[in-house]
């Protein structure tokens, strides 16, 4: 499960992660913080889809 929800998280992560500085881009927040805050958070929606995914795949 754990080299799986890895393999996984290295595309939903990195992927979540864009699009959540993409987001703090476009609604105008240009700074540091606000950037790595979106960042964040979309990484931590990119471990959850990961575990979710990863789970999902394993019990299929």
């Amino acid at each position: 499960m754990a080299r799986l929800f890895l393999l996984v998280f290295s595309i939903t992560g990195v992927t979540c992660a864009g699009i959540g500085v993409i987001i703090a881009l476009t609604i105008g927040q240009d700074t540091l913080h606000p950037i790595l805050a979106w960042a964040a958070g979309g990484t931590v929606i990119g471990v959850i889809a990961s575990w979710i995914i990863a789970r999902k795949l394993l019990n299929a």
